[in-house]
């Protein structure tokens, strides 16, 4: 695996959203999204509570689950409470969809909890971060890969200016793969 950079910022705030490093206190709604039928509809299969439980207990606490570089919770920007997560990292080489060679092209990824759907925030925290990313790393492709099937989160990729480019077929499930170039999200 390369070690190419992703965005090194720990904290990205915009009007309505902040992304930033998550909090022992975010551990309800990390295990919220985890385990929410509703939230996996097009990801695969919820988590058991206890799985989730035991999964943040073994990276030390949920104050660890967003350690990694370009892995953020999203807050309400006015009470602070998570409403979402976000990551912006690096696809791996050994799974399906790419658009160069080497794979391992910046890819965006998101949860959001029910009640914060349709409100346009994962939008926000997207194009927050795709500015940041934009301003601190060179031009290269940007991947979204969701469910054919999942509507919504295809009209996210389209609003934020992502085309689809591809299908495959993935977790038994057909997958579009949509791009667009990181410099396009300059401010």
């Amino acid at each position: 695996m390369n070690q190419l950079p992703t965005l090194s910022a720990v904290q990205i705030a915009a009007e309505r959203v902040l992304l930033r490093k998550a909090r022992d206190s975010d551990r309800e709604g990390l295990i919220e999204l985890q385990t929410d039928p509703e939230v996996w509809a097009y990801i695969g299969v919820p988590r058991l509570r206890e799985d989730a439980e035991q999964r943040l207990d073994a990276i030390g606490g949920a104050a660890y689950a967003t350690a990694t570089a370009g892995h953020f919770i999203i807050a309400d920007k006015a009470t602070d409470n998570l409403i979402g997560t976000f990551e912006l990292k690096r696809r791996a080489a050994d799974e399906p969809g790419h658009v160069t060679d080497g794979g391992e092209e910046l890819e965006l990824g998101y949860l959001m909890r029910r009640e914060a759907w349709g409100a346009g925030l994962a939008f926000e925290a997207a194009t927050a971060a795709l500015r940041a990313a934009a301003d601190e790393l060179p031009d290269q492709p940007v991947l979204i890969v969701t469910r054919t099937a999942n509507k919504r989160s295809l009209g996210l990729a389209a609003r934020l200016g992502f085309q689809p480019v591809s299908t495959f077929e993935w977790f038994d499930a057909g997958q579009t793969l949509c791009l667009a170039s990181l410099h396009s999200f300059k401010a």
